[in-house]
């Protein structure tokens, strides 16, 4: 296996860790569901509305639910439930269907990074390592 070699020690480049952006598509529709939709479904759930989670994750209220519709709508089912008013304002809860699709990403996504890491390991962990000449 070839070997990166440098004289200078590279502490930086032996922290690298590989990382990735996941989203599903369809042949129609780029980006369905992915790390966007499944961070603000997550989001909505711990702040409880969609204006919250829009902005604890700093993205427009519009962006956030024109993402939460293009999921619904081609997903075809509600992943989130929203109520209206009152003295504190709306909420945003996820449904059923909605908490059982941030579970199953969650668990998807974590043996994707397991797989990631285990290739990063084998492939090409080994370039950066510091050898001298």
């Amino acid at each position: 296996m070839a070997v990166f070699h440098n004289d200078r020690k590279n502490i930086h480049v032996k922290k690298l860790k590989a990382k990735l952006k996941l989203w599903l598509s369809s042949k129609d529709i780029e980006g369905v569901f992915g790390d966007g939709k499944w961070r603000l479904l997550k989001a909505i759930d711990s702040e409880g509305s969609l204006k919250d989670a829009s902005e604890y994750l700093h993205m427009s209220y519009r962006k956030a639910w024109g993402d939460l519709k293009k999921a619904q709508d081609f997903l075809k089912i509600a992943l989130v439930e929203k109520k209206r008013g009152g003295v504190n304002g709306g909420e945003t809860i996820l449904t059923k269907q909605g908490k059982r699709l941030v579970e199953a990403y969650t668990k998807f996504r974590g043996d994707i990074e397991k797989a990631l890491e285990k290739a990063y390991q084998k492939h090409l962990k080994e370039l950066w390592k510091c050898q001298k000449r």
